[in-house]
């Protein structure tokens, strides 16, 4: 993409509605511009991040098991009434009525959606296990929405249900998941620590929320060192037993500032680390919370009925671009990872309208282009020093540099924008020093 073309409104200046860095950050980037109160519109650069994190999620997702859907945003009350949810969410579920005075509201969340589907299509225990995810926009109505894509009103959200015909069966899918959250993160340059918690109005007997650790998080995490230093499973084989590798995650201290004692404090000493975190995921094990009520039920093998037994996977998608940026930038701006960044080299040409950088960048731009390598061009009559702060601001992972002294020499200046530094290779070399790595 040639920056020139490209509809990227950045700012110098920062908003005076933005209270933390990541919406600063978003809104000075061009990523994100406010629609309404809570509500946002994602242009080029952001939808760029979103939907590399969505496909992160996605292949997580399908390689623990997980089949994707679609579900209405649109939902029916009368199932909320089913399950006992429709009076009990509160006023965060907005409500409306169709033209015929049917009760129906904007999804905050799909477990009566997915119940249904379930219930209307799966008799039989030799149908199990099914698990089924969405990646789909959801609403709910903060009573102060604020911070940014951090707390919106409305949000994409990765939603996942698992069904299975006992509780062992039903755990070992509450495992897979959260495994599988580990691998998510993690792939997106983040240390996440998983959380008891509560279950809130998704209800349920089990839960744990995952944290980011990020200087600017928004809540006091407390958690042993041996979480984070822990190393997330690389290759994992979903159908084994994985309970090893989640006594190992919730083995050790980590609690929130609400839940913080002093006395385990003083016992863990030098082993405790103090920081602050982000939620970017939450699972729930709930049972027969949903199925009960719903009558989502299957024939077993001795021939009667059972209840099915469900869990639900939440991941903030949306809110991830923000926690990102929470946890990796410096006062010049974005520091993306390289598996989410919008693109993965900007290419500065120092001198646009001088024929011999024109042409090193042009030629460049295309070989690059040609083996599979995402490129920002910046073609723009600008001065140099505009140029590398936008660069700077919207963080792209690498930055390479051609002006008029290094073309007269066969030479580009590469950059990192992880620590800055910088170095010098041949011109024809730099395709190289991208193909094939990381």
């Amino acid at each position: 993409m040639r920056l020139s073309r490209l509809f990227l409104p950045t700012l110098k200046e920062t908003p005076t509605e933005a209270q933390i860095v990541s919406h600063r950050l978003m809104l000075r980037a061009g990523m994100i511009r406010q629609h309404a109160a809570g509500i946002y519109n994602w242009l080029p650069l952001g939808t760029r991040v979103l939907q590399n994190i969505i496909q992160i999620v996605r292949e997580e997702q399908n390689a623990a098991g997980a089949q994707e859907i679609i579900m209405p945003t649109i939902q029916s009350g009368d199932l909320w009434k089913e399950s006992g949810r429709y009076d009990d969410y509160g006023p965060e579920m907005l409500r409306i009525k169709d033209r015929h005075e049917r009760d129906m509201l904007y999804g905050p969340t799909h477990e009566e959606v997915v119940t249904d589907i379930f219930r209307n299509n799966v008799k039989s225990y030799r149908d199990l296990p099914k698990n089924m995810y969405q990646i789909h926009w959801k609403f709910r109505d903060e009573v102060r929405p604020r911070f940014g894509v951090m707390r919106g009103r409305e949000f994409l959200m990765k939603d996942a249900y698992s069904f299975d015909i006992d509780f062992v069966r039903s755990r070992h899918a509450y495992n897979q998941m959260f495994v599988a959250y580990l691998r998510t993160f993690s792939r997106m340059g983040l240390k996440a620590i998983p959380m008891r918690a509560d279950s809130g109005p998704i209800g349920g007997d089990m839960s744990h929320e995952f944290i980011v650790l990020a200087e600017t998080g928004e809540s006091a995490v407390f958690c042993h060192r041996g979480l984070v230093d822990m190393k997330v499973p690389e290759n994992v084989d979903y159908d084994a037993d994985l309970q090893p590798i989640i006594d190992a995650w919730t083995s050790l201290y980590a609690v929130t500032d609400e839940k913080h004692d002093i006395a385990t404090e003083a016992k863990l000493g030098a082993d405790l680390v103090k920081a602050r975190g982000i939620e970017v995921g939450h699972i729930f094990h709930f049972g027969t919370k949903y199925s009960g009520p719903m009558k989502a039920v299957v024939t077993a093998a001795d021939g009667g009925t059972v209840a099915v037994m469900m869990g639900s996977y939440g991941i903030g998608v949306s809110r991830l671009v923000g926690a990102i940026i929470e946890a990796s930038h410096d006062d010049a701006g974005i520091i993306w990872p390289e598996s989410v960044a919008p693109f993965r080299v900007g290419l500065i040409n120092l001198k646009t309208g001088d024929a011999a950088c024109d042409a090193a960048c042009t030629k460049l731009y295309s070989e690059l282009t040609k083996a599979g390598v995402s490129v920002l061009y910046d073609d723009r009559e600008d001065r140099a020093g505009v140029k590398f702060a936008d660069m700077d601001l919207i963080g792209i992972p690498w930055q390479v540099v051609i002006g008029p002294k290094g073309v007269a020499k066969g030479q580009a200046e590469v950059k990192r924008r992880a620590g800055g530094a910088r170095d010098e290779c041949p011109i024809d070399s730099v395709v190289g020093r991208f193909v094939g790595k990381a």
